[in-house]
Parts: structure tokens; C-alpha cells; sequence
């Protein structure tokens, strides 16, 4: 009897520590300007900026530093300014500074929040022309413009509210489906913000006047550079680079006048 008084009492902690953290992170839901999406955000368009300013530095060292070349530096200047300053992202409050990293061998790009934007000389050089380098920067600066990183700084706290509650209530046995429950999350969100991403990417290239097809050049460098073993999709925070492919043809149609 006394067994069950004590499950009693941690499946209630559980559901109360669960459906504060449901109420803590739909209370913050707010309508992106930019975007028009309903989102949960956990941190002011200020705190975006300064997180970014603070991380940039030690991103950058991480990747060994910053390419050498000001010639290269000024070419992605150059069109990242393009594409902001032809594009709602230059109604928004950050401020949009484009890193050309040292790394020769990750092929990678990514923005922090409040708009500080890296690709690594591993990728750029392996684009072909200023148009696929557009359209890498243009899916980065459409993270920055979605609040991806602030909205998936509220979903982190979204997902171990949820995991401490099932933890509480069900006892040891459950970590295992906790930790499910949380990957399930992650990875359904991550998916959505990439595909959001490659949409306003698209969008900024066309009001730009980049040819946003070679973005799909991009997703071939991105396929082949995961190789024959790369994870499936279901099992990814990342779409498949061929199921992008058709949301960027999609998006093409949608936004070409």
C-alpha cells in the first residue's frame, strides 16, 4: 500500500512538473514578424544579438580561425550584404556580419543568433559560382530572420521539463523512453527550421537577383559530402538533401513572379 501511495504522489509531481513546462513554453508563443510563424521564444531580439557577439569568437576558433584571404572574405561579404539588403532581412534588428572560416575539411555553414553567419573554406571551396554561395547564405540568414536558435533555445527547455516529469513520475525504468520522447522533439523541430531555412533562402536570392536552382548545386555538394552512410532521415535533425531538393523546386514556383 504504502508502494502505491509513493507512485501516486511521484506521478502527480511528474504531471505538475509536465504541465508547468507545457504552460511555461506556450505562454511565450508570439507571431514572427518577418515569418508570420507562431513561435515559443525564450529570449529577447537583444539577448539573440549579444548570445551571438559572445559565441562568435570561440565558433571561429573552432574552425582555426578565419581564412586568410580578404579576397575571398570580401566575395562573401559581398553577396551576404547582397541578399540582406535586397530582403526583409534588413527590416530586422540584427546586425549581419558573414565569417569565412580556415577549416579545409568540414563542410559546413551556420549562423548563431542575432546574425552572425560562418561557412568554412571546405565548402566555399567547393562551390561553383556566387550564386550556390547565395544560396548557402541565404538559408543561414534565413535561421537568423526564423529566430531558429531562440526558438530552439525554449524548445531544450520545453523538452527536459517533459523529460524530468517522466523521469519523477515513472521511476528508473523510464529514462530510456524519456530520452526518446526528447529525440523525437528535437529532431521533428530541427527538420521544420531547415526547410523553413531553404525557403527563405530562396526567397532572398530571387529578391536579390540570384538564380535560386543552384541551390539545389549546393544539396549535391551536401549529399556527396555525407557520403554513401549518411543517416536517414527519420533518424536526423536534417532533411534528406533529395527531399529538399523538391521543397526548393516548390519554393521556386512560389515565389518566382
Amino acid at each position: 500500500m504504502r508502494g502505491r501511495g509513493g507512485l501516486k504522489i511521484r506521478l502527480l509531481i511528474g504531471a505538475g512538473i509536465i504541465l508547468f513546462t507545457l504552460f511555461n513554453y506556450y505562454s511565450k508563443r508570439e507571431t514572427n514578424p518577418y515569418t508570420g510563424k507562431k513561435q515559443s521564444i525564450a529570449l529577447t531580439t537583444e539577448q539573440e544579438i549579444a548570445l551571438g557577439l559572445e559565441s562568435a569568437p570561440q565558433m571561429a576558433q573552432q574552425h582555426g580561425g578565419l581564412y586568410p584571404s580578404q579576397k575571398d572574405q570580401d566575395i562573401v561579404d559581398r553577396v551576404g550584404n547582397s541578399l540582406v539588403n535586397n530582403s526583409i532581412a534588413k527590416e530586422t534588428p540584427y546586425q549581419y556580419d558573414f565569417h569565412l572560416l580556415r577549416d579545409p575539411n568540414t563542410i559546413n555553414a551556420f549562423a548563431l543568433p542575432g546574425g552572425q553567419i560562418f561557412i568554412t573554406y571546405a565548402l566555399y571551396s567547393q562551390l561553383q559560382n556566387e550564386d550556390q554561395l547565395a544560396g548557402v547564405l541565404g538559408h543561414e540568414i534565413g535561421h537568423v530572420v526564423g529566430r531558429h536558435s531562440a526558438e530552439r533555445i525554449a524548445k531544450q527547455g520545453l523538452t527536459q521539463g517533459i523529460i524530468s516529469g517522466v523521469l519523477v513520475g515513472g521511476g528508473d525504468g523510464t529514462g530510456q523512453m524519456a530520452a526518446m520522447i526528447g529525440n523525437v522533439i528535437n529532431m521533428k523541430y530541427g527538420r521544420g527550421d531547415e526547410l523553413e531555412s531553404d525557403e527563405l533562402g530562396v526567397k532572398f536570392m530571387l529578391d536579390a537577383g540570384y538564380q535560386p536552382e543552384e541551390m539545389m548545386g549546393v544539396m549535391e555538394i551536401l549529399k556527396a559530402a555525407a557520403g554513401p552512410n549518411r543517416t536517414p532521415e527519420m533518424q536526423s535533425t536534417h532533411p534528406d538533401p533529395e527531399n529538399r531538393i523538391e521543397k526548393i523546386k516548390e519554393a521556386i514556383e512560389k515565389y518566382r513572379k
